[in-house]
């Protein structure tokens, strides 16, 4: 796993900093000493995680559009950067039907910026990782994970974005980065959940917003089968995949992060798992919409690449992601300390079997 004394003093870029996924890797490299900058565009929901556990005055924060090329190269040439993770994205699929435009000038161009300030960099980049997502395959429906070497070509405006970043991606790995020296991976995670996401039609998010309310719980999709892990899973997996290929280059490659076979779950269950944790008499009602968007009804990924290339791990099963989710979101509900719950969390996430 992850050895997060490699981070201590290293100049670390990270794009979407302010985002949900964004925030967790921030605190967890600022609390390993790491050096951190930022780029990203304002936090993406209000509240945020970035804001309310106070991120920002402990590393520098580049508000910038990733589609802006001369504001992100300025930022990152200030930042000299040793490692570079790109999480900078727009994330959900609904959205990328109401705007495909915006979608795939964040979702590529903006992965082409970023490689561009990579490729032209004074002072050689030691590791990068682009984050991408599980949804870059093209799906059949299989019962079966998918594996690294199966065919990208997502369907939805976002899933079709991202499977163009990893190609994008590729082509400067190949054409311009594996001469300079720079290893480069992608990697494609599944559904994360944890304490921090305000966005809006992701399932834990509108499941404690209507639990708040005293409402039925809306499920759009309860047979949808997802990879669901908790956000820390990927992060450290990040973390890992940046440290072991800056000391090794030959470990570069692309890898799927996901749960155990036994975490892959279909939303109405998810759903059933917070009622009974929450409490307080929680219910999901099933919605299912006619002429909704198209979405995959069954997802899974195969991550035995990256278990056998890293001896990496699941360390929380479904439920203990949930129940950590909930707890989080308790210590936001009554005002309490929430950069101590994220440090707690990471402890004793890093402390798990």
């Amino acid at each position: 796993m992850v050895g997060l004394n490699f981070y201590r003093g290293k100049r670390v870029f990270v794009t979407g900093h302010t985002g949900f996924k964004g925030a967790w890797m921030c605190q967890v490299l600022l609390d390993a000493g790491a050096e951190v900058t930022g780029y990203s565009l304002p936090a993406p929901t209000e509240p945020s995680l970035f804001e309310l556990c106070g991120l920002s005055r402990r590393m520098h924060s580049v508000i910038g559009d990733i589609r802006d090329r001369a504001k992100l190269t300025e930022a990152f040439r200030q930042a000299r950067p040793e490692i570079v993770f790109h999480l900078a994205a727009q994330p959900i699929v609904r959205t990328s039907y109401e705007d495909p435009v915006y979608t795939y000038e964040t979702n590529v161009m903006g992965t082409v910026n970023l490689l561009e300030c990579i490729r032209t960099s004074r002072e050689p980049v030691k590791s990068v990782v682009i984050v991408t997502t599980d949804k870059v395959y093209l799906n059949r429906e299989w019962c079966w994970g998918y594996r690294e070497d199966e065919p990208l070509n997502g369907y939805d405006p976002y899933s079709n974005s991202k499977s163009c970043a990893e190609l994008v991606t590729h082509s400067y790995r190949d054409s311009f980065l594996r001469a300079q020296g720079v290893p480069v991976s992608t990697v494609r995670a599944g559904n994360v959940i944890g304490g921090g996401d305000f966005a809006r039609d992701r399932i834990i998010p509108d499941c404690i917003r209507a639990a708040q309310a005293g409402q039925a719980i809306i499920v759009r999709n309860p047979q949808s089968t997802r990879p669901y892990q908790h956000v820390l899973e990927p992060v450290m997996a990040y973390l890992m995949i940046g440290q072991r290929q800056a000391e090794q280059p030959e470990l570069a490659g692309c890898y799927n992060v996901g749960p155990d076979e036994c975490d892959c779950v279909t939303t109405g269950d998810l759903a059933d798992m917070f009622c009974k944790m929450w409490g307080n008499g929680a219910v999901w009602e099933n919605r299912a919409e006619m002429n909704a968007p198209h979405e995959a009804n069954f997802l899974k990924l195969d991550c035995s690449k990256l278990k056998t290339t890293f001896g990496w791990k699941p360390r929380w099963h479904i439920d203990n992601a949930v129940r950590q989710t909930i707890e989080w979101t308790r210590v936001w509900a009554n005002g309490q300390d929430l950069s101590h719950e994220m440090k707690r969390q990471i402890m004793l996430y890093l402390s798990a079997k």
